[in-house]
C-alpha cells in the first residue's frame, strides 16, 4: 500500500445515510478475488439503468466528480455485510479518504487494512461539506499526521487510533506490521528449532 500523510482532493457528496455494502459493490460483481477492477461497478445500482446506461440523476456521473478522491457521506456509512470488497471498490475507483458522521464497524476497520483513511466528523460539519461540494467544486486538504481537515475557511481535528494512523502513515497492511518484528520472529524461530 502506499503511504498517506497529507491528501488534498476534491470531494464527492453522497447525501445517504445507511448506505450498505450491497449498495457500495452489489454482490452479483463479488466474483474476483483480486483487488483491482471493482471501481467500476461502484455505487452501480444507483449509477446505471438495467441496460447499462448511466443514470443522469446520480452524481457520481456528473463530470464535476471525474477526479473526486475525497468521499463525504451520511451517518452509518458501510453497514450491512462485512464484504471486504466495499472498500476494494472505493479505493479503485479512485478515493483515498471517506468522511462520515459514523461509520459501520467492520467497514471502518476494513477502510485501514485497504489504505483508505475512514474520518468521522460531527453531522454538522459533514452535512456542511456535502452542501459545498454539491454547489460548487470543493476540495479539503486532509493531514493525517495532525490528524486535521481543513478547506479555505476552517480546520477540524480527526481522532484516530494511534496503531492505525502508523499503518497509513507507513503505507502498511497487517502483514507489514507483523514483518517488522522480523528479528524477533527469527530470534523465536531458532531457539525453538
Amino acid at each position: 500500500m502506499e503511504p498517506l500523510r497529507k491528501h488534498t482532493g476534491l470531494v464527492f457528496p453522497l447525501n445517504r445515510s445507511n448506505v450498505d455494502t450491497d449498495q457500495i459493490i452489489p454482490k452479483q460483481f463479488l466474483k474476483r478475488i483480486e483487488r483491482q477492477g471493482f471501481g467500476q461497478f461502484l455505487f452501480f445500482n444507483w449509477r446505471f439503468h438495467d441496460d447499462g446506461t448511466p443514470r443522469e440523476d446520480f452524481s457520481l456521473n456528473d463530470s464535476k466528480y471525474d477526479e473526486a478522491s475525497v468521499l463525504v457521506g451520511g451517518e452509518n456509512f458501510g453497514c450491512g455485510s462485512s464484504r471486504e470488497h466495499a472498500p476494494w471498490a472505493i479505493q479503485d475507483y479512485g478515493f483515498k479518504v471517506v468522511i462520515a458522521p459514523s461509520f459501520a464497524d467492520i467497514f471502518y476497520n476494513n477502510c485501514f487494512k485497504n489504505g483508505i483513511l475512514p474520518i468521522e466528523l460531527p453531522k454538522s460539519v459533514t452535512d456542511q461539506m456535502i452542501k459545498e461540494a454539491e454547489d460548487h467544486q470543493y476540495e479539503l486538504t486532509v493531514d493525517l499526521e495532525n490528524q486535521v481537515v481543513r478547506d479555505d475557511s476552517r480546520e477540524v481535528s480527526f481522532d484516530i487510533q494511534s496503531y492505525h494512523k502508523e499503518m497509513l502513515l507507513n503505507g502498511w497492511d497487517e502483514i507489514a506490521v507483523t514483518l517488522t518484528y522480523q528479528e524477533k520472529i527469527d530470534q523465536f524461530e531458532q531457539k525453538t528449532s
